[in-house]
This record gives C-alpha cells, structure tokens and sequence, in this order.
C-alpha cells in the first residue's frame, strides 16, 4: 500500500494503522512530516534506546536517539505515534505526535522525576485480584494517575472465580464501587469467561492500558481479550496470591475484536506524579463536601463547621476515606514541591503556622492547669 493511502481522510479506517488506533486527527497531526519522507507508526515496544514500530510496511525496529534521550517525561513511550526514517542502518524515529494522554508516576528513584508509562490511552485498566483482600488504598493510588492521565479508568474485578457466592461478591463490588466514584467496576473470570463480554466491548473502543500488581491476574486477563497465549503466565504464590513478574516489558497489540491493548509488568510502586486533578475525582465526594465548609481553607481535622467531619460522624463519609485523601493529597504535594519552589514556600508557611498553633494551645493549657 502506498504511503499516500495513509493521509487521505476518507481512507482512515481502511489502512493498516486502522487496527492500531490511527484516525483522521492523527493523519492530520502527522501531514507537517510527509514532506521529508517519514513514515508514521505506533510504538509498540521499547527497549534500551531502541524500539518496535508498527508502519504501513510492516514492524520495523528503530533507534530512539534524536529522541531527547535525557528526559525521561520526552522519551519514547509504548503507544506513541511516531514519525520514522523509511530506511536506514539504523533507522531513526525523529519524533513522536503530540500525545493526547500519558500515565505518568513518579520514578522509584530519589530524583524528581517522572516516568511515562504509556501514551494516548483511552482507558486504564486498573486490574485487581479476588484472590487476596482487597487493598482500596492502592486501588485509590491507581485511580488518582488513571484519572491525571485523561484516560477513562476501569476497575476489572479479577478472578471472580473464586469468590466463593453471589452475594459475597456483590459486597465486593460495591465496596470497589464506593471507592471508585464514576468508575465502571467489572468482575470477571478468565478461567470461564464470566464478565468478558462486557470488558470486550469497553476496550473495543479504542487503545487500553492494563495495570497492576504482580499476581493480579493481568497476562491472563490479555490473554483472554487476545483470544490465545500471546502473554505468558505463571502460577500464583499460595501463601499470598502474589505472582511474579511474567511481563518484563509494555507491549502494544490489536484486540481481535476492535481496539488495542498495552500489557505492563506488575508495578510494585505507584507513586504520584503531579495529580492533584486525579487525587480530586477520586475523591470527588469529599472536595464536594470541603466546598461547604465554613472556612475555604479548611483542613478538615478540627475546625468549627467543618461539613467533612460533619459527614464522618453522621456516617455518611467513612473515615479511612478522609485518611486515604490527605495522605494521597500531602503526596502529591512533596512531590510537586521539589520542582515549584513557590509550593515549597506555601508548605513550610504552613508547618510554621500549624506549630504556631499547637504551641499557642499547648501554653493555653499550662495556664489552665497552674
């Protein structure tokens, strides 16, 4: 097929990137390069300073270095769209389309740096396992990101399976469903395929991320969308439920029944990056509830006409939700603060006014006791 098929509008659902999410936008995004000969492709693996891509031609592997290599939020990432050399020894990818979304966590190191997961992703996947009690704080932690990303988040419920009633697992259900307000929750079971149909038709509507721990069922559940063993897979630890890390790489592949898919390796570490946005939507109950409070700067812990502690103690808000908020909001804040320095300067106001505080109260209470 010739290169020009690619960049006729009317041609965009009929070419070969049709399967990898290329539209109309994307050719429009991409007409600046065709001038210099440049092939557009997807990213659908990176590796060490190089990557596959997936072209009109064919996957091509394709060295990333005029790619900013130094900055780790400008490097290539799994489902970029890419302009790439037709030819060469080595070939080079020149640069990426600007990315309509990007999961981004902060890095395990102690620099100030974020690492893009994946890019222009239309739904995260937050993959969570029934074999183990379920941990709301970390499915908190991948919501924040999944919403900061633009992505649409899913929560799938997985190893449904092994639930042992209905009833126990529409408990499980609505707990996640508490946690994850305007989050579709989906249990399902890849072992019989219980739940399947429905995910199928959510991923089939463009390109998907799925996220994880290690052991929560994520190769199996890609398996299952692929329709054959293209992702490998092992046995869970009996003793925990946690599995090892059978995806070492992220990869892009074309679901069978419409839409692509980006498998990640489990992630040990969630950290924020940045998403404070995120932090607000998954938590959107409590910013509703602080907006009534008396003071606008209210910090929620013991002030008068506080509407937040007010919904604690008529039931209405459970309290390991306001815990999750502020440890996930006071995250977030160090992490910004180490790149603006003027957030610098607003916490350590507050710290002064905050000790202030507690050593005025401290002083009022001697003087009653004297």
């Amino acid at each position: 097929m010739s290169f020009s098929s690619l960049q006729s509008p009317s041609s965009s659902t009929s070419h070969p990137l049709a399967p990898y999410g290329w539209d109309d936008a994307w050719a429009d995004e991409f007409a600046p390069h065709e001038p210099e000969g440049l092939l557009p492709g997807r990213v659908i693996r990176v590796d060490r300073g190089q990557c596959d891509v997936v072209t009109a031609d064919g996957i091509v592997r394709a060295d990333t270095a005029f790619v900013t290599p130094n900055d780790p939020m400008r490097v290539v990432c799994t489902g970029d769209w890419v302009a790439v050399e037709p030819a060469g020894n080595p070939r080079y990818v020149r640069t990426y389309l600007p990315r309509r979304t990007a999961f981004v966590r902060s890095t395990s190191s102690n620099r100030s740096e974020g690492q893009i997961l994946a890019a222009n992703v239309d739904h995260a996947i937050v993959a969570v396992s029934l074999a183990v009690e379920l941990d709301l704080g970390r499915i908190e932690r991948f919501l924040a990101l999944a919403w900061e990303s633009g992505a649409q988040p899913v929560v799938v419920l997985t190893k449904a399976d092994l639930v042992p009633d209905a009833a126990t697992l529409g408990h499980l259900v609505e707990d996640v469903e508490t946690t994850a307000p305007g989050v579709p929750v989906l249990p399902v079971s890849s072992l019989d395929g219980a739940g399947l149909e429905v995910l199928v038709a959510v991923v089939s509507g463009g390109t998907s991320v799925l996220l994880g721990q290690s052991g929560a069922g994520k190769s199996t559940l890609a398996n299952a969308l692929l329709g054959e063993d293209v992702m490998d897979v092992q046995a869970t630890r009996d003793a925990d439920g946690k599995g090892r890390h059978t995806t070492t790489t992220r990869n892009l592949l074309a679901l069978p029944g419409g839409g692509a898919l980006i498998d990640t390796p489990g992630l040990r570490g969630v950290g924020l990056w940045d998403a404070e946005s995120g932090v607000g939507q998954v938590f959107s109950e409590i910013e509703d509830l602080a907006a009534r409070c008396r003071f606008h700067d209210c910090a929620h812990e013991s002030e008068p006409g506080c509407a937040v502690l007010a919904a604690i103690e008529d039931g209405v808000l459970p309290e390991r939700r306001l815990d999750s908020y502020r440890k996930l909001i006071r995250e977030n804040q160090r992490i910004v603060a180490k790149t603006d320095a003027r957030l610098r300067a607003e916490i350590k106001r507050d710290w002064k006014r905050k000790g202030a505080q507690g050593k005025a109260a401290m002083e009022a209470k001697r003087g009653r006791w004297a």
